[in-house]
């Protein structure tokens, strides 16, 4: 049993300590500062006063750590009014009283143009595919932290190690993981019927063709968050894994691989949902047998998947909210 008290003062403890440490001198950071990762080592010569972002949601640490960016992803995925940010981003920016940052559009790969235009002193991309190539190029503008070991399969806690150390902000980054352990463990004690569930997030599936069932592996930050939110993974989640990469598949006659699905997750809607329990394989799925499905199609509930620094921090209860809803 949680109790509140305690975890209040934890919480206050921790924000107390994030905002001594941005008020005083914690920028007494030893440099040159090395982050090793899937590329190699970036080295950063001195604290960087311009922080620039590319891919999914990096630019939430250095807002969640009260730094605005001097350029970041456009985002389009799970935007409710196409002004490019999620309301939890925009919501950050109105509180630091802030405008709004260069916005790359990535929609054909990055804009190494528009990044060098913000005349950045690093560049955060720990939750990326970034390429050798993409990495290379970027590397000329700045120095680069990418991903540790594979393409989008960094969890949140590491991105934010990691980008909070190419700031030269290690320690408030811990503080704000703290931060964020502590409201996820405070939201998922109200679900805990949550517990029960066996979860699997299937991801471009075609409800024409069943013949194949494409799935995220645990690998994925998306699937990984789920036992935080007090669930397990899919057997064939887990059992993926080892691939190294953040999906899988199995075709339908290997349904008995997912007999312990009780709980779907899927961008897509009702028709794939119709489809699979009119198929006489799939449908044996017990999550398909029971309907439970979480359709992620509405902005920004699309986007909640996802764990980053002002989602969990801002939009959580929501996504867990819909999720237990579903699991009834």
């Amino acid at each position: 049993m949680i109790n509140k008290n305690n975890m209040l003062a934890a919480i206050t403890a921790i924000a107390s300590g994030i905002f001594a440490l941005t008020g005083n001198a914690i920028a007494e950071q030893n440099y040159p500062i090395e982050i090793e990762h899937a590329y190699g080592t970036t080295i950063i010569e001195e604290k960087p006063e311009r922080i620039a972002t590319v891919a999914w949601g990096n630019h939430e640490v250095p807002l969640a750590l009260g730094v605005v960016p001097v350029g970041m992803a456009y985002t389009s995925w799970g935007d409710d009014n196409d002004d490019g940010l999620l309301p939890w981003v925009d919501a950050r920016l109105k509180e630091l009283g802030a405008e709004t940052p260069v916005l790359f559009n990535e929609g054909d790969g990055i804009d190494f143009e528009a990044v060098a235009s913000t005349d950045p002193d690093v560049i955060l991309a720990p939750y990326s595919g970034l390429s050798q190539e993409d990495y290379d190029t970027l590397s000329e503008i700045a120095p680069v932290v990418s991903f540790p070991d594979a393409p989008w399969t960094v969890g949140w806690r590491e991105a934010i190690k990691l980008s909070a150390a190419g700031m030269g902000m290690s320690a408030e980054g811990d503080a704000l993981i703290a931060e964020l352990e502590a409201h996820i463990e405070e939201t998922i004690a109200q679900y805990p019927k949550l517990r029960e569930q066996s979860v699997m997030f299937i991801a471009h599936t075609d409800a024409s063709d069943l013949s194949v069932i494409r799935f995220y592996s645990a690998n994925d930050s998306r699937v990984s968050f789920f036992e935080e939110l007090g669930m397990k993974h899919a057997e064939a989640s887990e059992a993926t894994k080892g691939n190294g990469k953040f999906s899988g598949e199995f075709s339908a006659e290997q349904i008995d691989a997912f007999d312990d699905v009780t709980l779907v997750v899927t961008y897509a809607g009702q028709e794939l949902l119709d489809a699979m329990a009119a198929d006489p394989l799939v449908s044996k799925m017990p999550a398909v047998e029971s309907k439970s499905f979480v359709m992620l199609q509405d902005a920004p509930m699309s986007a909640a998947p996802v764990p980053t620094a002002l989602m969990i921090k801002n939009y959580l209860g929501e996504y867990v909210d819909y999720i237990a809803k579903a699991a009834k």
